[in-house]
C-alpha cells in the first residue's frame, strides 16, 4: 500500500495518518509493506496518487489531505480538482484509492474527523482500499 499525504494543514494530515497507520496494523500489513509519501498539498495528492498507481508496486492507495473552505473559489478549485483526479486513476489503472480528502467549512471541523469527535476518515480511506483490493482480489481468482 501507499499512502500520499499531504503536508498542508499537516497538524490535521498526520492524525489522518495515523488513523490509516493503525487500520493497516489492525489488518495485519507490515511496516515494510506501506510505504508513505508526502506531497505539498491537496491538489498535488493526483499526480503522486498516479505515479504510485502506475508503478504497479501497490494493490491500492490512499490519498489524505484537508482542503478547508476559506473566503474564496480556491477550495472549489482544489477539492473538486483533486478529487477528479483520484477517481480517475482509480477507474484507469483499476485500483483502489482511498478517499481521505477532509473537505470542510472550518478547521474545528477537520480536527473532529482526523481522530476527534466525527472519527478518523484516514483509519476509514485505508479500511475502504483494503476491503476493495480484497473484492478485486477475490474477483480476478480463477474459478470466481
Amino acid at each position: 500500500m501507499a499512502i500520499v499525504v499531504s503536508q498542508y494543514h499537516e497538524r490535521v494530515t498526520s492524525q489522518l495518518l495515523a488513523g490509516a497507520l493503525q487500520c493497516c496494523t489492525e489488518a495485519g500489513l507490515g511496516a515494510e509493506e506501506i510505504d508513505v509519501l508526502w506531497v505539498p498539498g491537496a491538489f498535488e495528492l493526483g499526480v503522486a496518487i498516479e505515479a504510485a498507481a502506475a508503478s504497479k508496486r501497490y494493490a491500492c492507495v490512499v490519498a489524505l489531505g484537508a482542503v478547508i473552505r476559506g473566503e474564496t473559489p480556491h477550495f472549489d478549485f482544489v477539492a473538486g480538482e483533486a478529487a477528479r483526479a483520484l477517481a480517475g486513476t482509480a477507474i484507469s489503472h483499476r485500483i483502489p484509492v482511498g478517499f481521505g480528502l477532509l473537505t470542510t467549512d472550518t478547521l474545528d471541523q477537520a480536527r473532529a474527523r482526523a481522530g476527534g469527535s466525527a472519527g478518523n476518515k484516514g483509519y476509514e480511506a485505508a479500511e475502504a482500499a483494503i476491503a476493495t483490493a480484497d473484492l478485486l482480489r477475490a474477483l480476478d481468482a480463477p474459478g470466481q
